[in-house]
């Protein structure tokens, strides 16, 4: 692991990592109306002194949260809708937040609950261009938000987005489907087996054979007429930057991949992880708890042996579509060599590399230090490569 996180990017909790990567994941959602610094900074500030108690942070995240319900639903009730919108969407963004690091149990549940209906609520008022879909998969479906692009026409371009280890939809919908909407392409942002509202409220495990979430994806997609089945893209972020590759490795039918924030061995670096975990340090985004749950396993040993085929070694030779790995220089969650092992063992004739650097912004996990930029990035390799 990156031992310069305190040298490059802002720490709100100095000397604890994975506090202050979970208040930039509130603050970040910001700039698309899904919360406001002062009242991401009340919280910090009640929290100062308390660093590694996440009961507390539960507490003040969740208490936040309420506040900003129940102000929605003073306004929804007066007929102030957009207003109601944009306090929906604060709420929906600080239940998330306190969902991150509670313990398994009914309080998560609820809290996961409440951010979902908050979430629904605020872009039912505010964006008006994405809908609630359900995705077939095994006799279950996948919840998901598709995008529908403001500019686009007939049958256009479309990306299916998947999350990461401790991410969901009603984060990555603002961040990553609004901003590729806005350049002409559809946007689906699922809740994949293993993330979400798929683990949380369907217990829906993660595999390491996403290839078939990821043939689902594209089946429900194609069979919409907005959507040209030419021109489908598969990404990921986070520990979805080992789900897109695999499944672009398998389902030949996406024209594009990206990996965003690249895992090219997801279970090496969970070796590295687990050591700081032990050792109790916090360079990590999320609780021990949360790798067992999302493999749907009992304990660290038994997810650590599933993890194994969790790895794309000999898998990323198969890639053939056009390929963007990007990555921080100084991502302290993953080490910036599995993007460029990624890029390199991918046999795509088109395939770009970008890694952000400390200077320009964005060198974090997933441009967690800078979500924009990040966000900017993707949007535009998708719009000129589909």
């Amino acid at each position: 692991m990156s031992d310069h996180f305190a040298e490059h990017c802002f720490q709100y909790f100095p000397g604890d990592h994975m506090w202050s990567h979970g208040l930039m994941v509130g603050s970040e959602m910001q700039t698309w109306g899904a919360a406001a610094l002062g009242e991401v900074d009340q919280i910090g500030r009640r929290l100062k002194g308390r660093e590694g108690d996440n009961d507390a942070w539960f507490t003040e995240w969740r208490a936040m949260a309420e506040r900003m319900q129940e102000s929605a639903d003073a306004h929804a009730s007066a007929g102030r809708e957009l207003t109601a919108g944009t306090y929906y969407l604060h709420a929906a963004t600080y239940y998330f937040v306190a969902d991150r690091y509670c313990k398994l149990g009914d309080a998560k549940i609820d809290t996961y609950r409440r951010c979902a209906r908050c979430f629904s609520e605020g872009v039912k008022r505010r964006w008006k261009n994405i809908e609630r879909v359900e995705v077939p998969y095994e006799g279950k479906s996948l919840p998901a938000y598709f995008v529908k692009s403001p500019c686009a026409s007939g049958r256009a371009p479309t990306a299916v987005m998947f999350d990461g280890l401790d991410s969901a939809k009603e984060i990555n919908t603002l961040f990553a489907g609004v901003e590729i909407a806005n350049r002409g392409i559809h946007c689906i942002v699922i809740d994949g087996p293993g993330q979400g509202e798929s683990l949380r409220l369907r217990n829906i495990y993660t595999r390491h054979d996403y290839e078939v979430a990821g043939t689902c994806a594209y089946d429900f997609v194609t069979s919409r007429p907005d959507v040209d089945p030419s021109r489908v893209a598969v990404g990921g972020l986070s520990m979805g930057g080992y789900y897109a590759p695999r499944i672009a490795a398998f389902e030949k039918r996406y024209a594009a991949c990206v990996a965003w924030g690249a895992h090219f061995d997801y279970y090496g670096v969970w070796l590295k992880r687990r050591k700081v975990l032990e050792s109790g340090g916090t360079r990590l985004s999320a609780p021990g708890f949360q790798l067992p749950w999302v493999l749907g396993v009992a304990d660290m040993d038994a997810a650590m042996e599933k993890l194994k085929r969790f790895t794309l070694e000999g898998v990323a030779q198969n890639i053939t579509c056009a390929l963007l790995v990007v990555h921080g220089e100084r991502d302290s969650i993953v080490p910036v060599e599995m993007a460029h092992r990624l890029h390199d063992t991918a046999s795509s004739r088109i395939k770009t590399l970008k890694i952000f650097t400390a200077e320009e912004g964005g060198s974090e996990h997933c441009q967690g230090d800078n979500r924009q930029i990040g966000a900017n990035y993707v949007a535009d390799w998708l719009a000129a490569n589909l």
